[in-house]
């Protein structure tokens, strides 16, 4: 008979204290997870989505999006592709400026899919989020051009028309942000 051992468990102060790491570690009930490298088609919506999203929330200072932000928070720590948080939110130190560490849910997670990565892990992931506070979530799909959304309460949607006009963080106000915006920015024409 072979046994089969168990990878050892960290708590949360234990794996705080280690090194970073690229890609991001994630810690998840004890267990360390590394975040896959993203590939073309993630890293060019990331590319683009994240400055789109600061261009309306910076200027109103209602909103600002960050791009893989550690944020712990409800015994986890947790690197999404991108983290929202609406100005009020946004940790800042003694000298006015942002906090290195955001103890703190996104008030607005979006997630992108590699394509070796399991929908089921980032699905948590964004359901955890929800269930500390988060508002809205995305997971982002570029292999197919659609997006799930997600809300505290409420059954996912998922979005594939490319005129359907994406639901956006509540701060941002009427934002027409398109699922065709979205996957125009995986071509090159």
């Amino acid at each position: 008979m072979v046994s089969i051992q168990a990878p050892p468990k960290f708590s949360l102060t234990e794996f705080l204290q280690l090194p970073e790491t690229k890609p991001a570690n994630e810690y998840v009930e004890g267990q360390i997870l590394q975040k896959l490298m993203p590939k073309g088609k993630h890293s060019s919506i990331q590319t683009f989505l994240a400055p789109a999203i600061n261009q309306v929330g910076i200027p109103q200072k209602v909103a600002r999006a960050f791009t893989e932000l550690r944020c712990t928070f409800g015994g986890r720590s947790l690197v999404p592709d991108i983290s929202v948080f609406v100005w009020q939110r946004i940790p800042v130190d003694a000298n006015g400026e942002i906090e290195n560490t955001f103890e703190i849910p996104p008030d607005w997670v979006i997630e992108i899919l590699s394509p070796e990565q399991n929908p089921m892990r980032v699905i948590d992931k964004i359901l955890f989020c929800l269930d500390h506070g988060t508002e809205l979530g995305w997971l982002i799909a570029p292999d197919d051009h659609s997006i799930m959304i997600f809300r505290a309460g409420q059954q996912p949607i998922l979005l594939e028309n490319d005129g359907a006009v994406l639901p956006v963080l509540s701060r941002l106000g009427e934002w027409p942000l398109s699922i065709k915006e979205v996957f125009s920015w995986l071509s090159l024409n």
